[in-house]
């Protein structure tokens, strides 16, 4: 535990806030949370996205598990799961109308800040990537 660099914590805790905002995001499917449209709050349930964000929270439970015990195939699934989530909510901000971006917006700026410190060389070198 002492031998784990503070760049592969920080890069743990972002995975962290990405495993919370899941866990919204489901709340939001399950209808629990209301999806807010300015002034406006829907609620709506959607089994599809139920699933999915259930699997989500699953894949970021075990990429935080595997970052802090230091898990050499945590990198590579890190880079993997931000950079999908990237080009999904890339796509979805495309075409989605600005009322509905903001929600979008966070996941995509916490990906990016994510996929970007998995590709520094200091946090390729604590897990032996070359």
């Amino acid at each position: 535990m002492g031998n784990r660099p503070i760049g592969v914590t920080i890069l743990a805790a972002l995975a962290g806030v990405a495993l919370i905002l899941s866990i919204l995001h489901l709340l939001q499917a399950i209808g629990i949370v209301p999806y807010i449209l300015g002034p406006i709050a829907i609620r709506d349930f959607n089994l599809w996205y139920v699933l999915m964000w259930a699997l989500m929270i699953w894949v970021w439970l075990w990429v935080v598990r595997a970052l802090l015990a230091m898990d050499p195939s945590a990198w590579l699934f890190l880079l993997i799961v931000s950079g999908f989530n990237l080009i999904f909510d890339f796509f979805t901000l495309i075409q989605t109308p600005t009322a509905l971006q903001q929600d979008v917006a966070l996941s995509f700026v916490l990906n990016l800040v994510i996929f970007g410190y998995a590709m520094l060389p200091s946090t390729k070198d604590a897990f032996g990537v070359e």
